[in-house]
């Protein structure tokens, strides 16, 4: 029996290909925030849920899976890299096996959520496996600019498919586990339909806040204002775990600039956090007094390739709170350009930096952001380096007595 199973486990992955290129021919189908709410609250139909997501769950991973391939081989080789992709193959295996099952049938719709819980699980470690495929091939090849670009490219597009694919699976297990969040007994799936922004503001803070006092033994205050036409707090429809990750994210790069700068002095500036909503945008500014960043580092901040602290060892328990691989700022950004936001800093060397969140103000407008694999993809990891039409400056001054003037 169990040699009959291996044959037809390699029989299935031998047509992993094949799959891959099928449903890759295929665009993702985006939803925006108010087609998840309406589907969890009014329409919820767990058969319509699983006849939906069976398709979309293998195209959302074929897409992405095939532009794996197009990065440098010395980096799809690497340890860490070829693990995430089995994880992928495997997930995409056991979705394709309820292509053909009955929607019907109680049982498998209850073997359907087991089976997108098993393939939450097995991505948790996505991220730091991951980067830990970047340092490999950081450690063994010499860096160029055109390659680093590609993977920059490259790893903005396979972290935001990954925050959709895990959207969908919460959507549907959370919705048809039969169960209800107790803390939270409103929500719709992850979506809080009255998602208080300053309440977020709050538990994003005082966690920040905690693992500044284990580390520096002190910690920054917090002023937070709201400003709305209404005298109520500002409430969006929204994913209160994806605005608590890019708060924490600010707020621990806050209350690190804050200490360094000013700890010698005995008095640290508070953080100042101003929430706005406005007709099109809720918009979220956290402001600092903690030195600034030089205007030319501004990008390096929201690389893959660069990180100004020791790399952690996956699995490490003793890891500096505050730091990490320096993915912090990058995969904020994308949880915020997601349902089409975005994360801007604004600093001012000497002085301090201001991150303003951007979001949508209308559930109507916020709409999944997602990566499609095309021609147009493909034409961007055959980027090529060329030379610059703009003088590029040199570093020293030119020493002008070397040219002498003409008699």
């Amino acid at each position: 029996m169990t040699f009959i199973r291996l044959i037809m486990k390699n029989a299935a992955l031998a047509n992993v290909p094949k799959h891959i290129e099928h449903f890759s021919k295929f665009s993702p189908s985006p939803l925006s925030m108010k087609q998840f709410l309406d589907f969890g609250s009014i329409n919820a139909c767990e058969k319509t849920s699983f006849v939906f997501l069976r398709q979309e769950l293998p195209v959302r991973l074929s897409n992405i899976m095939k532009e794996i391939n197009l990065l440098p081989d010395r980096l799809v080789t690497t340890p860490s890299v070829q693990m995430v992709q089995g994880w992928y193959i495997q997930s995409l295996m056991e979705i394709l096996e309820f292509l053909d099952k009955n929607p019907d049938d109680h049982k498998v719709l209850g073997e359907f959520v087991d089976a997108l819980v098993t393939i939450r699980n097995r991505h948790n470690d996505v991220v730091p496996t991951m980067a830990q495929g970047i340092i490999e091939y950081k450690e063994a090849f010499p860096q160029d600019l055109v390659t680093n670009q590609n993977i920059q490219y490259f790893l903005d597009r396979f972290y935001m498919s990954r925050i959709s694919i895990r959207m969908l699976i919460n959507q549907h297990t959370l919705i048809f586990d039969g169960t209800t969040n107790p803390v939270h007994p409103n929500t719709i799936g992850s979506i809080d339909p009255r998602c208080q922004v300053g309440d977020v503001v709050q538990d994003a803070f005082h966690s920040a806040k905690m693992l500044c006092d284990q580390y520096y033994l002190c910690s920054p205050d917090l002023i937070l204002q709201e400003k709305n036409n209404k005298k109520n707090p500002i409430d969006i429809v929204y994913v209160p775990s994806h605005l608590y990750h890019m708060l924490f994210e600010l707020f621990k790069n806050a209350m690190r600039a804050s200490i360094e700068t000013h700890e010698s002095s005995g008095n640290i500036p508070p953080i100042q956090v101003m929430v706005s909503l406005g007709g099109e945008d809720m918009s979220i500014k956290v402001s600092d007094k903690g030195g600034g960043v030089p205007f030319r580092r501004i990008e390096n901040l929201f690389s893959y390739m660069y990180s100004t602290a020791p790399a952690p060892q996956i699995g490490e328990h003793t890891r500096p709170p505050l730091a990490g691989f320096g993915y912090g700022l990058p995969i904020s950004r994308l949880y915020a350009k997601y349902f089409q936001g975005d994360l801007q800093l604004y600093s001012m060397e000497g002085h301090g930096t201001d991150a303003v969140i951007y979001l949508k103000a209308l559930s109507t407008d916020s709409i999944e952001r997602l990566p499609v694999y095309n021609k147009t993809a493909l034409k961007n990891y055959k980027v090529s380096q060329e030379a610059d039409d703009w003088c590029i400056p040199s570093k020293e001054p030119i020493d002008l007595s070397n040219y002498k003037v003409a008699k």
